[in-house]
């Protein structure tokens, strides 16, 4: 389930766009012919031309997440539909600014557009990949194949994934790095959805001092007993510590569990509450250790 931020947020930016136009309309109207010929004026002029078809595009951008948000109240919603409204109204907004910095130095956009076809033609080609790229983001947002959040697998590359973009997927691998997935190699390679059924199992990654004189089976011992009769887990669990990496001074490891929900709050919360056992077992381990 993706979080389309159903939360009311008062609209700050929304309300100062139309205090600025109803400014610039109180402009036009105390302003008189001679004053259309300076650049103040084109420059206000060119400014008016933004903030119309911006507060437009918002008011539609409202209406139309409103009634998503109130058609799928009641169920689980996968897809980045929001993700891809907010990213269109901000490419519209970018179109928009380009067009009034045209109108405010004179320079009529249709006309403009109109003598630089070939160009244009020649712009299209030389980006073809990037255009393809953010059309196949734009499928990817208003799909519901993929949702921010998912772990995927392309290609090589295993991870979550953290932002949609127009030019790339961001993913986070297990190793914590930022992974860019451009958008086309989604449909290029084989791809694998491993949250599309959402499942109860996570993981859990600490790290250990190396120092620190513990065995495995010990601190596994130690979790168990910690974790027996846990509510919020189901009673299928084995658990088993997995070392993941030994570095030059440290041990990492990792717990797989089975949860009693799939929901990804009440993951966060066993997790913290395994992490704040560690630490303690790493106090007193660091303690009796004398180090």
């Amino acid at each position: 389930m993706v979080d389309n931020n159903k939360g009311s947020k008062f609209p700050f930016t929304f309300i100062i766009k139309i205090i600025l136009l109803g400014m610039t309309i109180a402009f036009f109207f105390n302003t008189v012919t001679e004053d259309e010929l300076t650049w103040w004026y084109q420059g206000v002029r060119g400014f008016y031309f933004f903030l119309v078809p911006s507060i437009i595009v918002s008011i539609i951008r409202f209406v139309i997440i409103s009634f998503y948000n109130v058609r799928h109240a009641k169920k689980a919603v996968r897809g980045n539909f929001v993700l891809g409204i907010n990213r269109v109204t901000a490419m519209l907004n970018a179109v928009f600014v380009i067009i009034a910095l045209m109108i405010a130095f004179g320079i009529k956009p249709i006309e403009f557009l109109t003598s630089l076809t070939i160009v244009a033609m020649a712009i299209a080609v030389l980006f073809r990949d990037y255009i393809t790229n953010m059309l196949s983001g734009l499928f990817i947002m208003f799909s519901e194949q993929l949702s921010v959040g998912d772990r995927i697998k392309v290609g090589d590359q295993k991870g979550r994934i953290v932002d949609i973009t127009f030019a790339n997927i961001e993913l986070q691998n297990d190793e914590d790095d930022i992974v860019m997935i451009p958008n086309n190699l989604v449909f290029t390679n084989p791809m694998v959805n491993l949250s599309a059924h959402r499942s109860n199992l996570f993981a859990v990654k600490f790290e250990l001092p190396l120092a620190i004189n513990v065995s495995v089976d010990e601190l596994e011992r130690d979790i168990r007993d910690t974790l027996r009769n846990h509510p919020n887990l189901a009673s299928n669990n084995e658990l088993d510590l997995e070392v993941i990496e030994i570095g030059k001074d440290f041990v990492r490891y990792k717990i797989e569990l089975y949860a009693v929900s799939s929901s990804n709050k009440l993951h966060k919360s066993i997790e913290n509450e395994i992490l704040k056992y560690i630490l303690s077992f790493k106090h007193r381990q660091t303690k009796s250790s004398g180090l």
